[in-house]
């Protein structure tokens, strides 16, 4: 018997992990449900429990999710399971990787083996480096030898019928509702695998022929919807890539550039774990940022979307509302609190991490990074976003700031918070003293 310690990889369909669990007949199947879950937002913690819901009835019941820590519900139902050998994915993340090895030297303690196959990337992070065996700085070059390194196409679908049950001591159905309560959204997402493998093909016959054109309006429906179901591994990239691989258009070309992105920044904290925190490339002097009472209410005003610039406050309710953002507004109402309030990137990330549903620990540190100008190949920190030129250019009938707007044109909605060719100036001045250092 073997045992498929379940992580980010909460499905069926090409999951190497679990289909090596099970290459030698039936397996049991476990997820950690840790200490570290609480501090996850209760709207991520719901959606989890119903993702793992779902599995646990694709797999008849035979999913058990246990409370405690990695080490310790792995090794034990590894014991109650008479499992040798542990499968499990490969995680990259600072945090992922600190579990993995606590797992492995509990099992190895007890004269047992952790084998990790496969990751959530199509390509794992280390793998693309330039001739000289150093990683990509850039990213459009990463891209082109990520192309060029390619991927394996997805493997079979595991046999749900071939699991042997592992009793849980926790109840999904009670995580999910106190979730709710605790961090409300006002829709349900998807969490079922078989539908979300339908939306896939529903997208790639439909709107991604409309994907190149239209992928920077918020007030146009035509993006993936996928991002949420890639955070909890029930769709791994390479399934994505292998069904725009067979569309030849320019559009399928362009949506297999933002997987790309996704792999680049999960490249560069492997790379460089630092970067979670850390600016890898500083651009201002230190005392450029608010502080005390001041960054407060900026940080408040910018949360709550009562900014009195329109295209940031519908960006910061549609988060508040339903755990996600359009990417064209996450980079605006990034820009807005880095380089307009002159709050430090990190404290987005934070809020970005707690309202965010479909959060990616790489994905989302890197993006701010790039947004903020520290990154590897950010944005120049000189490219400060104008709210209402975005706003103009990207939502030109406004239905998408009065969909989440309804005070917007009445006296009951603010005026601008701030001056932004003003802040601009104040932005351009810390940078120029920065340089002059």
């Amino acid at each position: 018997m073997t045992l498929w310690w379940a992580r980010r990889d909460l499905r069926l369909a090409d999951n190497p992990a679990l289909l090596e669990a099970q290459a030698d007949g039936p397996a049991a199947a476990v997820f950690a449900w840790t200490p570290a879950l609480h501090f996850w937002s209760g709207r991520r913690r719901a959606h989890l429990a119903r993702v793992l819901w779902s599995l646990d009835q694709d797999t008849d019941g035979a999913l058990g999710v246990r409370r405690g820590p990695a080490p310790d519900v792995v090794l034990a139902a590894a014991r109650e399971t008479d499992s040798r050998i542990v499968h499990a994915a490969r995680e990259f993340s600072p945090a992922g990787v600190r579990e993995q090895e606590e797992v492995r030297a509990a099992l190895e303690a007890d004269g047992r083996e952790l084998h990790l196959i496969g990751s959530p990337y199509a390509v794992a992070p280390g793998r693309v480096t330039k001739s000289d065996g150093t990683p990509y700085k850039v990213f459009t070059p990463f891209s082109h030898a990520w192309r060029d390194h390619g991927w394996h196409s997805p493997a079979p679908t595991a046999d749900a019928s071939s699991m042997r049950a592992l009793t849980s001591d926790m109840s999904l159905d009670q995580q999910a509702a106190h979730g709710d309560a605790e961090d409300p959204l006002s829709e349900t997402h998807e969490f079922r695998e078989s539908q979300i493998l339908e939306d896939l093909r529903a997208f790639i016959e439909g709107d991604l022929a409309r994907y190149a054109a239209e992928r920077d309006r918020p007030d146009l429906d035509s993006t993936s919807h996928l991002s949420v179901p890639l955070a909890f591994g029930q769709l791994h990239p390479r399934t994505i890539l292998a069904a725009t691989g067979a569309v030849r258009s320019d559009a399928a070309r362009v949506f297999e550039s933002e997987v790309a992105w996704r792999e680049f920044h999960a490249d560069v904290l492997h790379h460089h774990p630092s970067a979670q925190r850390e600016s890898l490339t500083p651009v201002l002097p230190d005392d450029a940022w608010v502080t005390g009472r001041d960054a407060n209410d900026a940080f408040r005003a910018w949360r709550l979307g009562e900014t009195g610039f329109p295209l940031v406050d519908a960006g910061m309710r549609q988060l508040a509302a339903t755990g996600t953002m359009h990417n064209r507004v996450r980079m605006v109402v990034a820009s807005f609190l880095v380089k307009d309030l002159h709050v430090p990137w990190q404290r987005g990330a934070d809020h970005f991490r707690r309202a965010l549903l479909d959060y990616d620990h790489a994905q989302n540190q890197l993006n701010w990074q790039w947004v903020a100008g520290t990154g590897r190949d950010a944005s120049p920190f000189f490219r400060i976003f104008n709210p209402e030129t975005q706003a103009e250019k990207f939502d030109p009938d406004r239905r998408y700031r009065r969909r989440w707007i309804p005070e917007l044109d009445t006296p009951g909605y603010p005026m601008p918070m701030v001056d932004h060719k003003a802040e601009r100036e104040v932005s351009l001045a810390a940078l120029k003293q920065r340089k002059s250092v």
